[in-house]
């Protein structure tokens, strides 16, 4: 009995058996499946340009194409050792917790990870002019204007993302602009509340 008594390696939910009372069987008959169903196991691709900013532990937001209105949390699990040649991505798993049960192996997913973008200078509208060469903004340093052209990166509702050479400043000029000059101090002029009224704005990021 022993020599034909089958133990399964793991524990989990066995599906609809291949097999039925009567049939014979051998070492190689495939006579269940059984899914541990407690975690599922996501595979993935990702171009090749977002190899380098992936690590294990990294969380993933995974929807079901069954159930798109739901997302389920995971982490980045393993990751291959090479790029593919032929598709140049990289080939990712990530693990999900399938407490409710909800989820099935085999089941196809719509995997999302969020990445940090590149840092830029938001300036107050206001502060942005316009020259023979482009657009610019007046940055005060030690209490003095400087010209600094600059690359509009991106238009908000109430700032605009900027690229440029902003060095040690740490303010832009955003009133009296037109009395600017290179080189010279800036004065902050003091509303009627004896309230000090800035004429620039800090610079953020």
């Amino acid at each position: 009995m022993q020599r034909r008594t089958v133990v399964a390696p793991i524990s989990g939910i066995v599906g609809i058996l291949p097999v039925s009372a009567g049939n014979y069987v051998t070492s190689q008959t495939e006579i269940a499946t059984i899914d541990d169903r407690s975690r599922i196991v996501i595979d993935f691709w990702v171009p090749e340009r977002f190899a380098g900013m992936i690590e294990v532990g990294d969380s993933v937001s995974a929807a079901s194409v069954a159930r798109p209105d739901d997302n389920f949390d995971g982490i980045v699990s393993a990751i291959d050792n090479r790029i593919d040649a032929q598709s140049r991505t990289l080939r990712i798993q990530a693990s999900i917790t399938n407490d409710d049960d909800t989820l099935r192996a085999g089941m196809s997913f719509q995997v999302t990870m969020t990445f940090p973008g590149d840092s830029y200078p938001a300036v107050d509208p206001l502060a942005i002019q316009w020259g023979t060469d482009g657009a610019f903004v007046w940055l005060v340093e030690d209490g003095k204007a400087r010209r600094a052209p600059v690359t509009i990166i991106q238009r908000n509702t109430d700032s605009v993302l900027v690229a440029g050479d902003f060095g040690e400043a740490g303010a832009v000029v955003t009133e009296g602009i037109h009395s600017v000059r290179e080189g010279e101090e800036v004065r902050l002029v003091r509303a009627q509340d004896d309230q000090a009224q800035p004429v620039i704005t800090t610079t953020g990021s």
